[in-house]
């Protein structure tokens, strides 16, 4: 047939997506470790089960954890700014940091990459990202999946969605249920918005502020707009497993919240079991310049913007009180910025189990 159809002409360029798959095992390989077993190129990755604990000499009573997420539309200002590579970062943190809740130790990572068209170039940034990310948190990258979609994305659109699986032994398993009145919670700095709330976010800046990504906002260093809202969301494997491995014979973290969407209250109800309360305490951290502006910017109530966004803090760590002033220490040797926000007390079924006070 002269004129028949190719899946070129549907959308789909093979020539470029192979090109696109060559680019991709270099950035892989920095990130994996002798247990990553599984040759490139097969259909499905392999991961050795004899774990060597990152906590003790192996794991007796291992429990994997899984857990997915994806950027949101965080995407939208990185397709319009032309830039690609700290989603990919996000990717990796918005899932990694999940697992880290539960004490677990992340072990690999696989992401789903959906285009509008085949690019090599934009699928390698994407990846670069994810790749920088997995070695920060010693996290291998051992597959994923690339979809070329020309009939649900359009332009430079596209998607991400990221997997990480973990491990933590069961008797080191942080789920809340050690919380006890006494404990102390430690919130630790984040970066900014992180991935969260990017639809209000875009709307409060671009719609309603009437700023461009390239314009410059003077009372926050003269960073540009693309700048503030590209920061990617913090890693916090390194800080949570150091502090975590410090401990290995008296389990001090008692529960552990990644403050994503929905913000401190309702991310650290999440682990506050039933006969406790966590009382919060505003202005006891340094709130980043980017919230204020944003809400100026968009008008928005102080009681959405605690609602929507984590204010400041990334991830809270509630633990003994005895051992609360050596893990702000050791968090801060490490680089990262916390402060002591919040107390646990008594509280009854029908309380609050976080107030905000």
């Amino acid at each position: 047939m002269v004129n028949g159809a190719t899946y070129s002409s549907a959308g789909v360029d093979l020539d470029l997506y192979r090109e696109g798959m060559a680019r991709l095992p270099a950035h892989m390989r920095r990130t994996q470790c002798p247990r990553v077993v599984s040759p490139e190129g097969g259909f499905a990755a392999l991961f050795q089960l004899d774990f060597k604990g990152l906590f003790t000499r192996g794991y007796e009573d291992p429990l994997l954890v899984s857990c997915t997420d994806g950027v949101g539309t965080k995407l939208k200002v990185a397709v319009a700014a032309g830039v690609h590579h700290t989603v990919g970062i996000d990717l990796v943190a918005m899932s990694v940091n999940d697992a880290l809740c539960t004490g677990a130790e992340p072990l690999f990572f696989l992401d789903y990459v959906a285009m509008s068209h085949d690019d090599p170039v934009l699928l390698e940034e994407i990846v670069r990202g994810i790749a920088d990310a997995c070695v920060e948190c010693a996290c291998a990258l051992v597959g994923g999946e690339t979809a070329i979609l020309p009939d649900m994305y359009h332009g430079g659109d596209y998607d991400l969605a990221g997997f990480c699986v973990g491990v933590v032994e069961r008797k080191r398993l942080v789920d809340g249920r050690q919380i006890q009145p006494g404990d102390v919670a430690i919130g630790v700095a984040s970066s900014g918005f992180h991935s969260n709330g990017y639809s209000l976010v875009r709307k409060a800046v671009f719609e309603m502020g009437g700023l461009k990504g390239g314009d410059t906002v003077s009372s926050l260093g003269g960073r540009t707009v693309n700048d503030l809202l590209l920061e990617p969301t913090r890693l916090y494997a390194r800080p949570v497993k150091a502090v975590l491995g410090h401990y290995r014979v008296k389990q001090v973290v008692h529960g552990i919240a990644h403050i994503t969407g929905g913000g401190l209250v309702e991310n650290l109800a999440r682990v506050v079991p039933d006969h406790a309360q966590v009382r919060l305490a505003r202005g006891s951290w340094t709130v980043p310049g980017v919230f204020p502006w944003v809400q100026k910017l968009g008008g928005i109530a102080a009681d959405e913007m605690e609602r929507v966004f984590n204010m400041g803090i990334g991830m809270v760590l509630v633990v003994s009180s005895h051992f609360a002033d050596s893990i702000q220490k050791q968090l801060a040797d490490l680089g990262f910025e916390n402060w002591r926000i919040g107390d646990v007390h008594a509280a009854g079924p029908a309380d609050d189990r976080v107030v905000l006070g």
